[in-house]
């Protein structure tokens, strides 16, 4: 019988909650936390919790994240690193997509440098850069691929039409789009994954705007089951789709001990309902 609380593509097998490194990181996304030694220790907590998907990226920082990772948890032992390749940063919260095959390639060496890994678990294309051919973008990763510098290919930020685009150049294990109780618009995404058996990764998988604000419906249900909003937008993500592998992130202990506890919570059929009907 298939376990509901892991996920298995390309023969790694991880817990469906995992944990995102890109708030290890400063202001902005660039340079260093404020508190490095706190960033180090959320990371071996939430292994500690039954953490064993790490989702990070060379831009986060850039390159701190990655470089906290190794830090906290190298050797790895059954801990599977994703990271992602394809933006360029040049600022805080500046980001520039970057597809060209040899800057991919380069981003890969380095990461398994900073990562201290012989072969990165899952190499993710940040963004298809619109100024590169699609096909050549996928192409390098096959050849990641079958050279053995990565062990699985995901995308980010997709549309269905551009996943299948991509499987017709390299098997595609999983994809990382934009989504959660108030923001579905990756609907058709999430549904094609599921069809097809691949790992569906929402980022800003805590829901946020009105439908989050205190006093909203989404604080309404959490208060009647006793839990936080992010512990219900979580465990509302767990039970929508088999496939789903949430990553949420922070840079505080307590809070990873928070979100950790969602991967222990069943929704009652009324609460799911009531979530499935919400929109922002």
């Amino acid at each position: 019988m298939t376990d509901p609380t892991t996920f298995t593509y390309a023969n790694q097998t991880v817990n469906r909650l995992g944990f995102g490194a890109m708030r290890i990181t400063g202001e902005g996304i660039w340079g260093p936390p404020k508190d490095p030694d706190e960033c180090r220790a959320v990371l071996r907590r939430a292994v500690e919790l039954g953490v064993n998907l790490i989702d990070t990226a060379d831009s986060y920082g850039p390159y701190v994240s990655e470089e906290l990772i190794r830090e906290a948890l190298h050797p790895y032992g059954g801990i599977k690193i994703a990271t992602k390749a394809g933006f360029l940063r040049i600022g805080p919260n500046a980001w520039r997509e970057c597809g060209r095959p040899d800057y991919l390639r380069q981003e890969c060496e380095m990461s398994l440098r900073r990562l201290g890994q012989a072969s990165i678990d899952l190499f993710q294309l940040h963004r298809i850069d619109p100024a590169v051919a699609p096909e050549d973008q996928f192409g390098l990763l096959r050849d990641l691929l079958d050279e053995g510098k990565v062990q699985a290919v995901g995308l980010s930020e997709v549309s269905v039409e551009q996943i299948i685009a991509a499987r017709k150049v390299v098997t595609i294990s999983t994809v990382q789009n934009l989504y959660n109780v108030s923001n579905r618009q990756s609907e058709d995404v999430l549904e094609y994954c599921e069809r097809e058996g691949i790992g569906f990764i929402p980022w800003y998988p805590v829901a946020a705007g009105s439908l989050a604000r205190s006093g909203g419906p989404l604080d309404a249900l959490a208060h009647q089951n006793g839990i936080t909003v992010g512990q219900l937008s979580l465990a509302w993500l767990l039970r929508r789709s088999p496939v789903m592998l949430p990553i949420p992130g922070t840079s505080k202990v307590a809070h990873v001990e928070e979100n950790c506890a969602a991967a222990t919570i069943t929704l009652d059929d009324a609460t799911f309902e009531a979530l499935n009907e919400l929109r922002d």
